[in-house]
């Protein structure tokens, strides 16, 4: 398993729970492309996902500190 630090990810001050959480956000994603497309993945769909970001291809981006919201979201 690829184990990238938190230097790869190009956004700064990054807590290792984002970078996990984004990173199987976007594993996902992998997996269910893969499985309407009928496409057999060869590599892990997480292994995947890190190159991505890793590649700069997918962003991290940290909601802003915002007391009247509770919702998390990126784009």
């Amino acid at each position: 398993m690829l184990r990238p630090s938190n230097e790869a990810f190009s956004t700064p001050n990054l807590s290792q729970y984002s970078i996990v959480v984004a990173v199987a956000k976007r594993a996902r994603e992998i997996a269910e492309e893969a499985e309407k497309a009928g496409d057999i993945l060869i590599e892990k769909p997480v292994d995947l996902a890190v190159r991505d970001f890793i590649q700069h291809k997918y962003k991290i981006i940290a909601p802003k500190e915002d007391a009247s919201s509770d919702s998390f979201m990126t784009e």
